[in-house]
């Protein structure tokens, strides 16, 4: 076997490296962060041992130098994913020592693999294809990377997308779902993080004239954080207040909550955020929902257009399978996490390593 080492600023990056120079027959044998490193610049650097049988394709030599890309780092994410794949296993096995230790894998061992995503409530469909993939190689995998290489299968299935808003742009963001999800939190949330950490102008519109109190709920936030907020009572009352907030790099749309069976209250809704003329539209769903209900939701929602999703109430669910679950079945990139109700702290940003991770092993952190 030929093995060779990928370095970049991120796992994604350095996995693109191994299957451009090894091909899509390379498996990958350990990963590790690089800290404190004088040759990167004392960044934060994700590296990966790969190998591939030489029979299928020749490789430069083990000590050849990674190829290193100048790429900005997301601090925050880097930090997360630093925390997912540090261990003290990959600190203190080498990479020839794993190839060494490979072994046979046994029915039992691929079973309890299977059961193990099962009981994480992931599609048995989407297991099996999962463990398949340690299956095909079977006989280069050791032991002590056998979940490490579950898992960046399981990234490498999980669709993402980031906030991005730019100024002087007025982009308009709607957030829509069904009851008590906690669209109105979420906005609470993302609007306060726009308005203090990225320095952007937001303005607030509600929709949710239905709800008792939802009104109040967004005013006394829109007080509190020193942030615009106006009403629409009818769809044309939406041309009205997008002119008023004209100066507004941001503005977030609140929608009245309704069950994805209404087909006709979800138009009605459709009918605020066309004459909104919304750039990006976010579906809300609940962690704790059952798949069919998830399904059903996502399902009746496309009317509304929306683009990605955001799963709230992390924090109450016992299982994340149906975070991928959903994900795999609509293709949907997933947004946020949000864990909590205080605002603005309870809400997480992702990336397919991370939330392979949050998923595999059951914990937000």
């Amino acid at each position: 076997m030929q093995i060779k080492k990928f370095v970049a600023p991120t796992l994604r990056e350095a996995k693109e490296q191994m299957k451009n120079e090894l091909g899509g027959d390379a498996i990958i044998l350990g990963t590790r962060v690089i800290e404190n490193d004088r040759r990167f610049n004392f960044r934060k650097m994700f590296e990966i041992t790969a190998g591939v049988d030489e029979e299928i394709k020749k490789t430069p030599s083990f000590d050849d130098e990674p190829v290193i890309e100048n790429v900005d780092i997301d601090v925050e994410l880097s930090r997360l994913t630093q925390k997912i794949f540090e261990s003290k296993e990959n600190k203190k096995v080498a990479a020839e020592d794993v190839v060494t230790e490979t072994r046979k894998l046994t029915k039992t061992q691929l079973d309890e693999y299977l059961e193990k995503l099962l009981d994480l409530e992931i599609n048995r469909q989407l297991a099996k294809e999962l463990v398949e993939q340690l299956k095909n190689y079977d006989g280069l995998l050791g032991e002590a990377n056998l979940e490490n290489y579950l898992i960046a299968g399981m990234a490498s299935m999980i669709p993402t997308k980031e906030f991005k808003v730019k100024k002087n742009r007025n982009t308009k963001v709607a957030l829509v779902g069904p009851t008590g999800v906690g669209k109105t939190t979420c906005i609470a949330k993302l609007a306060v993080i726009s308005k203090i950490i990225h320095k952007l102008k937001v303005g607030l519109i509600s929709i949710d004239t239905y709800r008792l109190g939802a009104i109040d709920q967004l005013r006394i936030f829109s007080e509190i954080s020193d942030i615009e907020m106006s009403v629409a009572y009818e769809p044309s009352d939406m041309p009205k207040l997008i002119k008023k907030f004209k100066d507004k790099d941001l503005i977030f749309i609140d929608t009245v909550g309704r069950s994805q069976k209404n087909r006709e209250n979800l138009n009605k809704i459709k009918e605020y955020l066309d004459a909104a003329e919304v750039d990006e539209t976010i579906l809300v769903v609940s962690a704790t929902s059952s798949m069919r209900t998830l399904s059903d939701v996502a399902e009746r929602f496309k009317v509304l257009d929306y683009g990605s999703v955001i799963f709230s109430k992390a924090d109450e669910a016992v299982t994340y399978g149906n975070i991928f679950n959903l994900a795999n079945k609509f293709n949907l990139p997933v947004m946020f996490l949000t864990n909590g109700q205080v605002i603005p702290d309870d809400i997480l940003s992702v990336n397919p390593e991370y939330l392979a991770n949050v998923i595999y092993k059951g914990k937000l952190y």
